[in-house]
């Protein structure tokens, strides 16, 4: 069977690995006689639907480029919702393409709870996201209560930067040469032409 694997990992600063995902995947291929035709990889999260690897993957199944994707976890798969996940899987199964998830077999075109597996894990996925979301609101509320606020400082709030802008203005600098010297961009330094 003419197979593609799909592998995806949140982050791209080199401390998840999708290699991991991949090797395991590859020797599964091999015990099932599957020949894999493509392997396509995301480092992005799966809450995502610009990913890059994911869209040519489903491009690809419109094509009969392959006849099964095979991918690590639900959760590696999409995790946008169990609306857009099902509309993935029925876009598959239109295509005639099937899918089967590596660490959860019963995950499985051909296996006879498919539907209520993919609700469940779709599901899982979106509530793991809905509960990332309430603990960074969460942690925001905490913050706002003790009188922290999130962002950058704004440059007109800092009474030494308003001085030391002065000071150079009247001297007769450029904005530019300004921003250079205070160590801000000259974005910032427009914004203290219009405070100052």
């Amino acid at each position: 069977m003419r197979t593609a694997i799909y592998t995806r990992v949140s982050k791209s600063d080199g401390s998840q690995d999708p290699e991991n995902q991949l090797r395991e995947l590859l020797v599964f291929c091999e015990r099932q006689g599957w020949e894999v035709v493509e392997v396509y990889t995301d480092l992005a999260s799966g809450k995502r639907s610009d990913r890059a690897s994911f869209k040519r993957m489903m491009t690809d199944a419109s094509q009969s480029k392959f006849q099964t994707v095979l991918f690590w976890a639900m959760d590696r798969f999409s995790r946008e919702g169990i609306e857009a996940t099902l509309m993935y899987l029925r876009q598959l199964e239109g295509y005639k393409v099937g899918f089967r998830s590596y660490q959860e077999p019963f995950f499985d075109s051909a296996g006879p709870f498919k539907e209520l597996m993919i609700a469940m894990f779709a599901s899982f996925a979106s509530l793991e996201r809905a509960k990332i979301s309430e603990r960074t609101l969460a942690g925001l509320a905490k913050a706002k209560a003790q009188g922290r606020v999130g962002g950058r400082p704004r440059a007109e709030d800092d009474a030494s930067k308003m001085a030391t802008y002065r000071k150079l203005k009247t001297s007769g600098l450029s904005i530019r040469r300004i921003a250079s010297r205070m160590g801000v961009s000259p974005t910032t330094i427009q914004k203290l032409v219009l405070v100052a």
